[in-house]
């Protein structure tokens, strides 16, 4: 297993192998045509496209943190992953072993939501008990989100499962607006993919670092316009996103993504046409 490392000052940063599904590339742009969003990201014959669902681990003054989970494994049946378009599970333990950790090592975990492609790493099946796969870790999450988890509404209910938060419920921490985790990890929270939808930004020696979760989740997402089908509030998707570009833009932030099937890392010039940095995915 080759793991995709960037280092970020005092943060370390490894891209975990946390499943891989293949959705229709429509839903994946919204109302954006296919003649523009197919230039930027590559698409098969059934029009579907790759997706990664890789959290990030991140070695940071002691503390071993993630952010989301992967897609999990041994929780779906066979027609959930043809409908959901996995074709690969979660190999998070394995990866943290390529690092010589293993899951109970895990401190914290951020997340920027609590959709079933996000966080149905969270838990796993122990014989024929759901547990908690990062037992002695603290979970981090908007309490917005936490709400609706717990108590979806006709459209969420598809993708908030309780089996992925009953067994972890005892080890979860709440915020409003904006929690400062640790000095230089700040989650704020934006709405829009989800009401409690959260971003993450690293700060380090005067550089800043972007996890956008779904209102951005890859490189080919950056205009502010293009925003996910299944996005509940789809204009607060699109004023997080403005907002937070005209302040990334000219201060040359770094983004990092959860999702991209291409790139782990992209740095874009002031006008967010050209890239200037990358790291792209080991495939």
């Amino acid at each position: 297993m080759c793991l995709d490392t960037y280092n970020f000052h005092d943060m370390k940063l490894v891209w975990l192998d946390g499943g891989v599904n293949f959705l229709d590339g429509g839903s994946m742009f919204g109302v954006v045509p296919k003649a523009l969003w197919s230039r930027k990201y590559a698409v098969d014959e059934n029009n579907l496209i790759e997706l990664r669902t890789d959290p990030i681990y991140i070695s940071y003054e002691g503390k071993h943190i993630l952010i989301d989970s992967g897609i999990g494994k041994g929780k779906l049946t066979d027609k959930q992953k043809r409908n959901l378009g996995v074709r690969s599970e979660t190999k998070v333990e394995e990866s943290l072993k390529e690092l010589g950790l293993t899951p109970a090592d895990i401190d914290i975990v951020l997340m920027t939501h609590l959709h079933n492609d996000h966080a149905a790493g969270l838990t796993g099946f122990a014989g024929d008990e759901l547990v908690p796969i990062f037992p002695n870790a603290e979970i981090y999450v908007s309490q917005i989100e936490w709400d609706e988890m717990r108590n979806p509404n006709i459209r969420s209910r598809n993708t908030y499962w309780k089996e992925n938060w009953e067994p972890v419920q005892h080890q979860v921490k709440t915020f409003e607006d904006r929690l400062e985790v640790l000095p230089g990890i700040e989650m704020i929270h934006t709405g829009g993919h989800s009401d409690g939808h959260s971003i993450i930004k690293l700060t380090q020696n005067g550089e800043t670092m972007l996890h956008m979760g779904d209102i951005m989740p890859t490189h080919a997402h950056s205009n502010p316009l293009w925003v996910l089908a299944y996005d509940d509030y789809p204009m607060t998707s699109i004023y997080a996103k403005e907002r937070l570009m005209k302040e990334a833009l000219p201060n040359r932030y770094r983004f990092i993504f959860y999702h991209d099937a291409v790139y782990r890392l992209v740095q874009w010039d002031e006008t967010g046409k050209e890239i200037t940095e990358s790291v792209e995915r080991t495939r």
